[in-house]
């Protein structure tokens, strides 16, 4: 593997608002060769996730932010072309976090073990373990029945249902026999979700004007209320499940697109107050803090897979030079579930 070469996309300077291509640069490099302990995986497809942007800008968090000049991080599906690790051979399939390049060099820290895997691609093609057998179906899963802790035969609500942890989120619920509304952003969207998730009804959130129409679509299709809301979106997605909770309703926070890019603080919600005679409770998670559900989660996702229980949809780019596009196209909508970058051949050798 000497001479090896490889394209990456490197952040050249933070956003201020929302990012545009500026800040970002495609530049080519030499991979060193992997030394005891590391693997070299020519990368098939890349993942790009609305929780990047936050990793754009200098600050605390629960992930380190990007560094200009450097290489962005994040999932990516492969297959390994060279390794000196025991737990790896050329050929395997894998998923790890050095995705936005062409070649990834997987080294031996305890970070690369944790969250290196192998993966069957008898079960599900490899872009599915970006999706929905990958971080965004563990989020759903890991949100919805712990954080949420979803009951068979509740009553659900999801924003950003065509997205790729929403799509799971409502499958989940409908094989626990729950009754699933999903909020999204086309009819064609919709379409999808009544016929291939199974939700019980669908709001396209554009055909309502303001925030009190919203409201009133929510309690018309939700008559006797929430039992749980899988938040990602915020604003008048928010307010709308607040004012439609049921007594004991849980809120899983799983994140808020709409106010990733806002330069100010947008205003709280304004009827949080239901919170407390209602007694509520709002749970924000990250899904670094439940891996120890991975093997359920493969478990559960494998039978219903199998059963035709799960089905997904993805918004395909081609090439590594179309990734900025695809981040800022998910602050848009341009993705139909979830949003993936083929980087490189499915098979490598």
């Amino acid at each position: 593997m000497k001479n090896l070469k490889s394209r990456e996309i490197r952040l050249k300077k933070r956003p201020n608002g929302m990012p545009d291509a500026s800040c970002f640069e495609l530049a080519e490099t030499s991979v060193p060769e992997p030394k005891k302990g590391e693997i070299l995986v020519r990368n098939s497809f890349m993942s790009v996730d609305p929780y990047m942007r936050g990793r754009m800008v200098e600050r605390e968090s629960y992930v380190p932010p990007f560094q200009i000049g450097e290489p962005l991080s994040g999932h990516a599906v492969g297959q390994v072309i060279a390794s000196e690790s025991p737990n790896f051979k050329v050929g395997d399939f894998v998923t790890h976090m050095l995705g936005w390049r062409e070649v990834s060099l997987v080294g031996s820290d305890p970070i690369a073990q944790l969250t290196t895997m192998k993966i069957d691609p008898g079960l599900a093609p490899l872009p599915a373990y970006l999706g929905t057998l990958g971080m965004p179906g563990l989020t759903a899963y890991a949100g919805l029945l712990r954080v949420g802790a979803l009951k068979d035969g509740e009553t659900v609500f999801v924003s950003a249902a065509s997205g790729a942890v929403g799509t799971v989120v409502c499958q989940i619920a409908k094989n626990k026999g729950c009754y699933v509304v999903g909020s999204a952003g086309s009819d064609d969207k919709c379409d999808w979700l009544k016929k291939e998730a199974r939700v019980d009804a669908t709001i396209n959130y554009k055909n309502f004007k303001d925030e009190a129409a919203l409201t009133a679509e929510v309690k018309r299709l939700f008559p006797k209320g929430i039992d749980v809301y899988f938040e990602n979106v915020g604003g008048a997605h928010l307010n709308a499940a607040l004012a439609n909770m049921r007594l004991k309703g849980r809120i899983a926070m799983c994140g808020m697109i709409a106010q990733y890019n806002d330069t100010a603080l947008p205003p709280g919600p304004s009827n949080i107050i239901a919170a407390i005679p209602l007694s509520l409770r709002l749970e924000g998670f990250i899904v670094s803090n439940h891996y120890d559900m991975v093997g359920d989660f493969m478990r559960d996702m494998g039978g219903w897979i199998k059963a035709g229980k799960m089905k997904w949809h993805e918004t395909v780019m081609d090439g590594i030079d179309k990734a900025p596009e695809a981040f800022l196209g998910l602050f848009k909508g341009a993705n139909f579930g979830k949003m993936v970058v083929k980087v490189g051949p499915e098979k490598a050798v």
